[in-house]
């Protein structure tokens, strides 16, 4: 077994010697070719496009839109919506207010004429007729059947001439159609505020003093404004022959006051928690004035109303010059903010810039070398 072990590594040496010489005797393989890389053409940036005049001076931040400046088309009228001395009510511009005149001069005021009268005349009669001097023997009548029903039926009936048409003036004024523009009007202590929920718009009114009364820089009353004590700084604006929907309410933590335009036949309390409601109709532009008709505070005589009735247009426009927006108006369309010009610039160039040569290592051994060798 010994022997048998020495024969195989004699003859392995032999072998490995062999392979060795026959290793040694083949021919170097050749060195891999040294590549060379032609230098790529340098490609030329694409110059980056020439901005447009808007992109090489950036535009400024787009500014806020000014609001087109509102001129009142309307100015007050001597003896038209404001007191004027006279005896009786104001000139109406509404139809409940021209329905409630009707109302008032051709039948209430008839009527309480002619009882008045009757009253008056009958008790000068009984004074001259049955006084002791002439009528020293008085009557000891009780009862007259005739007279009796006379002074039953004719008041039924004068109540009933009254009550016809007061209750259709009250359905009328309380039944008010549809709305074409809605006001919110609070009350505080003491000037009004009015709020437009369908067109964006709220306003604080205040009276203007007279010349000299008021705070520093504060406007004064001019007799383009109005009367004295009943000229405001902000009026509530309404279009002719729409019908406006008062929402009239009073500060939660106020006192009760009282909304009210003798022209337009409007008078509603103001209660702090609770909102009342009425409408007007005015078919007549103008300046139409009011006060606040409950006793409120210290300032009470210093809370003046004033609503100023223009076209559909004037409307509008007096609505856009609050940057307020008609309802069913389109918003106006902004305007997407133009992109920086050096960003634009920088990414151009960024792209046109070519990718550097690829170098090849000629010095680094090949592979296919080592497997020529190992295949020989």
């Amino acid at each position: 077994m010994k022997i048998l072990m020495k024969f195989l590594a004699v003859a392995a040496a032999f072998g490995l010697g062999s392979g060795a010489a026959i290793a040694a005797d083949a021919p170097a393989a050749a060195p891999a070719p040294v590549v060379t890389a032609a230098p790529a053409p340098e490609a030329t940036p694409a110059p980056a496009p020439a901005a447009p005049a808007a992109d090489a001076a950036a535009p400024a931040a787009a500014a806020p839109t000014k609001a087109p400046e509102y001129v009142s088309p309307v100015s007050p009228r001597a003896n038209i919506g404001m007191p004027d001395g006279r005896m009786g009510i104001q000139h109406q511009v509404t139809p409940i207010g021209k329905e409630a005149q009707t109302f008032h001069d051709y039948i209430l005021m008839p009527v309480i004429t002619i009882i008045s009268l009757f009253v008056l005349a009958l008790l000068g009669w009984v004074i001259l007729r049955y006084r002791r001097a002439a009528h020293p023997t008085p009557s000891r009548t009780t009862h007259n059947t005739m007279i009796e029903v006379v002074w039953t039926l004719v008041p039924v009936l004068i109540l009933v001439v009254i009550a016809v048409p007061s209750i259709r003036l009250l359905a009328n004024q309380y039944s008010p159609p549809n709305a074409d523009v809605t006001i919110k009007v609070t009350g505080h202590q003491w000037y009004w505020q009015y709020q437009y929920p369908d067109h964006g718009i709220d306003l604080t009114s205040n009276m203007l003093p007279e010349a000299g009364e008021g705070q520093p820089n504060q406007p004064t009353r001019t007799d383009a404004d109005g009367p004295r004590l009943l000229a405001v700084d902000e009026r509530m604006v309404v279009p002719v022959g729409a019908t406006v929907k008062l929402i009239v309410t009073s500060d939660p933590t106020g006192v009760i006051h009282s909304f009210g335009v003798p022209a337009f036949w409007v008078k509603m309390d103001a209660v702090p928690g609770r909102l009342n409601e009425t409408w007007f109709r005015a078919e007549e532009p103008g300046i139409y004035y009011g006060q606040c008709y409950e006793l409120c505070g210290s300032r009470h005589a210093y809370m003046p109303i004033a609503v100023e009735v223009v076209s559909q247009a004037d409307f509008e426009r007096w609505v856009a010059s609050r940057n307020g927006t008609m309802p069913g108006a389109a918003p106006a369309a902004t305007a997407a903010a133009p992109a920086p010009a050096a960003t634009v610039s920088a990414n151009a160039s960024t792209e046109a810039t070519p990718a550097p040569p690829a170098t090849v290592n000629a010095t680094a051994p090949a592979n296919a070398t080592n497997q020529a060798a190992t295949g020989n």
